[in-house]
């Protein structure tokens, strides 16, 4: 990892207040709603971005939310947690995404859009492993933030947004450029972060899920589907898609589940435009 990436994780600040009440508040087993929403209701902007979040199609609630009481209530803690660590983050690393070529909230929206498809297709195959792989699919690729930040300061950009353009391959294009993925880069933030190992490890390998240990193996892989069917550069495009499928035919899973899991997330994806 470049040495200027590596001082960049060492010097970010630690995560808000509020957000470690929430993990703390998730992490009990005896709190419930109520305690996620007092914790919640005292941070101004993650409130913004809940009910943002609840009003978007790309959760089809179907009718217009206007309380945190009733956020949190549909999307439930863990889904909750996740949007509210997204929104922090994305705060604290002062998002710039132009050698992405996308705007700050084209990038929070493609994290969203990860995060809800992993839920939808998860769900039908194990609803344990839909839960944990929710939280990492909507942060998986916070480490972007940071290469984006180094390609800049590199005076880079102009060169680097050239090939996202083009890409179907982003993690070989940002090993090129900083010798090192954003999958790997996202797993030291939150091991700086003091995140649990899991969850750093399903991360760090889902650029390379081949590598990784036996028991994170199946989240890793699905991971990087998640990201081969949505990446930042071509979301949900018909090359992404059918990148997507042919890796999940070679992992062993139902195409067709994932097929109609991309089904509704473009009709989804329809109602909102």
């Amino acid at each position: 990892m470049k040495s200027s990436i590596t001082e960049s994780i060492k010097s970010l600040p630690p995560l808000s207040k509020t957000i470690i009440d929430v993990n703390r508040v998730y992490a009990d087993e005896e709190a419930g709603i109520g305690d996620l929403v007092k914790v919640i209701e005292g941070d101004p902007m993650i409130v913004a971005n809940l009910l943002k979040n609840a009003n978007s199609a790309l959760y089809g609630f179907g009718r217009e939310i206007r309380n945190v009481s009733q956020a949190v209530s549909l999307f439930g803690m863990s889904m909750t947690r996740s949007i509210a660590l997204g929104n922090s983050v994305r705060k604290l690393l002062n998002v710039d995404m132009q050698p992405y070529g996308i705007t700050s909230e084209k990038f929070a929206e493609v994290s969203a859009m990860q995060a809800t498809f992993i839920r939808k297709w998860y769900s039908k195959i194990d609803k344990e492993k839909a839960d944990k792989l929710y939280l990492a699919a909507f942060l998986q690729e916070t480490g972007k933030i940071l290469i984006a930040s180094d390609i800049i300061q590199e005076d880079e950009e102009v060169s680097f947004k050239s090939e996202v353009q083009y890409s179907n391959n982003l993690a070989q294009l940002e090993k090129s450029y900083v010798d090192v993925t954003s999958a790997e880069v996202t797993a030291e933030v939150f091991q700086h972060w003091g995140f649990d190992k899991e969850f750093v490890e399903m991360i760090q390998y889902a650029d390379n899920p081949s590598e990784a240990p036996d028991e994170i193996k199946e989240y890793a892989t699905a991971l990087n589907i998640v990201k081969a069917v949505i990446p930042v550069n071509n979301p949900l495009s018909e090359q992404a898609i059918n990148f997507g499928l042919r890796r999940a035919a070679e992992a062993g899973y139902d195409e067709n589940l994932l097929k109609e899991t991309i089904d509704d997330m473009l009709d989804m994806l329809k109602v909102s435009e």
